[in-house]
């Protein structure tokens, strides 16, 4: 029981972990900086639909309910893609700058702040990863840092690295446990014979540090769900790449049976995907607002 206590054990059984985002991806043969770069287009639709707006603006009421203010202060939108978050927080009168590494995300981004004055938003095309904090002038400079969804954090030293950065708040948002996929339950069972089972995440690790080092912070864990349609041929090699992050060999025989399965059940070429799960948010306040409650 005192290794629940200890920071040094969970640094390092996060670290040790085999099973984090950034692996997955690389076992189905993703680089992680450039994961969206195939779906760009249809992630960028989905961002600014009225669901995807719904979503964001859930969010940035959350932030604002803690304290969170947007009016002509600094904002450091990590993972920033096509402006999902970049955008509103612009438009709430932030100075955003925004870390991407995705070329075809970066070009959407620009496409979508250009009504804003040009100083307002910077973009900075590279890798989080590859950044030097210091000599970026970013240390305690934004006073909020936000990375949602963001394979950028992996360990307790890539969560120092994102706080450093920050002067009195952080958010961050990770999935609190496998995402339910209906083509991987659905195809699973077809090629390994049983049930696919669910796998914890990240976020665990991550609140359990913030604790033990003594943060102030709240979180808030939601499950929410998305159904959208694609046409058989995307839907394959989504299934494809699922099937390598999980370890599953993504050979001609288990392309035949889900491409076989698909055809059989959706014969119009379009694929209904159904995806929900439960995803933690969690704001870190690096500067308490309150000195008592």
């Amino acid at each position: 029981m005192n290794d629940f206590y200890q920071e040094a054990i969970w640094e390092k059984a996060w670290k040790d972990r085999g099973d984090t985002v950034i692996t997955r991806m690389k076992k189905a043969g993703i680089e992680p900086a450039r994961a969206f770069d195939q779906k760009a287009k249809s992630f960028n639709e989905q961002s600014f639909d009225a669901e995807g707006r719904k979503r964001t603006a859930r969010i940035i009421g959350w932030l604002e309910g803690q304290g969170v203010r947007f009016e002509n202060v600094p904002v450091l939108d990590i993972g920033a893609a096509s402006g999902v978050f970049t955008v509103p927080f612009a438009e709430r009168g932030a100075r955003v700058t925004a870390v991407e590494s995705s070329l075809p995300l970066v070009e959407l981004l620009k496409e979508n702040i250009a009504g804003f004055p040009k100083d307002q938003v910077r973009i900075v095309p590279e890798p989080f990863e590859e950044i030097h904090v210091q000599a970026r002038g970013w240390s305690d400079a934004f006073d909020l840092v936000f990375v949602s969804m963001c394979p950028v954090l992996h360990d307790w030293e890539s969560v120092e690295k994102v706080l450093q950065c920050a002067r009195k708040f952080c958010y961050i948002s990770m999935p609190a446990g496998s995402t339910e996929h209906s083509l991987v339950n659905e195809i699973w069972p077809l090629i390994t014979g049983k049930p696919f089972g669910a796998k914890y995440t990240e976020l665990g690790y991550l609140l359990h540090l913030l604790y033990l080092k003594g943060y102030a912070y709240e979180s808030l864990i939601t499950r929410e769900t998305k159904t959208t349609e694609v046409p058989a041929e995307a839907a394959l090699q989504e299934i494809m790449n699922l099937l390598r992050s999980h370890g599953v060999p993504a050979d001609e025989q288990n392309r035949k049976t889900a491409a076989d399965y698909l055809e059989r059940t959706y014969p119009s070429g379009q694929v209904t995907v159904r995806q929900s799960g439960r995803y933690g948010k969690v704001l870190i306040r690096l500067q308490d607002l309150h000195m008592y409650g």
